[in-house]
Formats: structure tokens, C-alpha cells, sequence
């Protein structure tokens, strides 16, 4: 995972409570928490059970996803973590919408172009067919 992209995750603990985190390296991050040195909430309450993960997202995102979560009691913290889910999705798309219009632009210019360029060297090519060729005349003396 890039160090740049981060996700929220939700565990489960032994004594079935919920631990809310954030990392930019998921697989490490359970491992540390079930090796005992992870937070200390999670280590007297080993083993722990990935119950859910966040899309990627930028450390500012994870943050605030993550506050949101654990402001909520624990039967809707899998709903919201989705929920913030959802909202990233929905940017992603609204931002990909935009690259895709903007690509659609782009590609009906280069049309024109190539239809320009098309008419030009059709013209050329005309323009050299209807010159006179050999026009070298000397006048003998």
C-alpha cells in the first residue's frame, strides 16, 4: 500500500468489543495489534478479527472517517464505516465523470483535427497534380 493511501479498519476483539484504527499498512498493522504490541486496548484482548476496511483513502480522510466511527456506538460502526465508504465512492465517481467529460472534449478535438489534416494534404496532393511538370525550357541560341 502506498504510504499516501490509508484505510480505516474496524477489528474485533476477544471479548467481542470493537477497536476502530487507522493505518497505511493494514496487513502490519493486525499483526502488530495481535502480537501484542499494537494499541493498548487490543493487547490484553487477543486474538483480534478483521471485521472490516475502508476503501483507500488520504491520511485527512482515514482521520475523519475514523473520529466519526468512534463517536457511535458499536452496533452502527460497520454501518458507518460503509456509509464514509459510500461518500469516497461517490467523489471518486463525481471525479471521474469530470476526467471523463474533459477526455470526451479532448477527443472531439483531435477528430477535428485529423479532419483538418485529412483536407490539407488532400489539397496538397491536388495542388501538386495540377502543376505543369518539366517546365525547364532554355531557349537555344
Amino acid at each position: 500500500m502506498n504510504k499516501r493511501q490509508w484505510v480505516v479498519y474496524l477489528i474485533r476483539c476477544s471479548d467481542k468489543s470493537l477497536y476502530c484504527g487507522i493505518t497505511n499498512n493494514l496487513k502490519t498493522r493486525l499483526m502488530v495489534h495481535n502480537s501484542g504490541k499494537g494499541a493498548k486496548y487490543t493487547r490484553s484482548r487477543r486474538p483480534l478479527e478483521l471485521i472490516g476496511a475502508s476503501l483507500k483513502m488520504t491520511k485527512s480522510d482515514a482521520l475523519k472517517l475514523e473520529y466519526r466511527i468512534k463517536q457511535i456506538p458499536a452496533g452502527k460502526k460497520i454501518f458507518e464505516l460503509i456509509k464514509g465508504e459510500d461518500k469516497i465512492t461517490i467523489n471518486l465517481k463525481k471525479n471521474l465523470q469530470a476526467v471523463i467529460r474533459e477526455l470526451n472534449k479532448i477527443a472531439k478535438n483531435v477528430d477535428k483535427l485529423i479532419i483538418a489534416l485529412d483536407k490539407l494534404e488532400k489539397a496538397k496532393a491536388k495542388a501538386v497534380k495540377t502543376k505543369p511538370a518539366g517546365h525547364f525550357s532554355r531557349s537555344l541560341r
